[in-house]
């Protein structure tokens, strides 16, 4: 089922945008499942799973880690992450650039921005992220590569559809903004429901779980 599900999402998806099959709670054997079929980019979330499926993992899968990062758990995330794709503080971003100083590392970042209307959602205002990359400088470990969001919790397409259009034109409004930032182009929305409305507005990558593997097995 797996590689029937992955051949329906590469036929529909667009050229030029990336999946990235999120395998948080996914077993291993799963995931090679879909390694098999030619996928190579895979999203989780949490730290100690991730770094023990990394370690059992082929080596060139380009890793995404799409989850809330507590700074005491960078260890076992930013030696296995091709990108971070979850930065929602400053504080965390000054932890990454420590970690990232002290290694003598770069490492890729996507900022996560507060949209949606639910409170309980982490991630930088439309307000903040311009300020946060005038002072990019400061950072000179880690690269700025985009936005990352996610839409209102709602079955109102158009709500989802305005949720996206405003993190596009952030994104946008930052390439403008900020044209030394190079690797500023990617526009991470979407997901298993609303991916198709994320590609309409702009996504240059969707984070797809449930659409792949199903409902988590533990």
């Amino acid at each position: 089922m797996i590689a029937e599900r992955l051949q329906e999402l590469y036929a529909e998806l667009p050229q030029g945008v990336r999946l990235v099959a999120v395998s948080k709670f996914h077993t291993v054997s799963e995931i090679l499942e879909a390694y098999s079929m030619g996928q190579k980019v895979f999203g989780e979330n949490r730290p100690q799973e991730f770094a023990a499926k990394a370690v059992q993992l082929p080596q060139d899968i380009e890793w995404h880690f799409i989850g809330h990062l507590q700074t005491n758990k960078l260890k076992l995330v930013l030696p296995y992450a091709y990108i971070v794709e979850s930065v929602d503080s400053i504080h965390l971003l000054d932890a990454i650039e420590a970690w990232a100083e002290r290694n003598d590392r770069r490492v890729r970042v996507l900022l996560e921005v507060h949209i949606g209307a639910e409170e309980t959602k982490q991630g930088f205002s439309e307000e903040e992220v311009p300020s946060l990359l005038s002072d990019a400088a400061a950072y000179p470990h880690v690269d700025f590569c985009g936005l990352m969001g996610m839409a209102s919790h709602t079955d109102d397409e158009e709500a989802v559809a305005a949720d996206f259009a405003r993190i596009k034109a952030l994104l946008d409004r930052c390439r403008t903004d900020f044209p030394d930032l190079v690797h500023f182009r990617e526009l991470s929305i979407g997901m298993s429901d609303d991916w198709r409305i994320a590609v309409e507005h702009g996504s240059t990558e969707v984070r797809i779980g449930t659409a792949i593997f199903g409902p988590r097995k533990y």
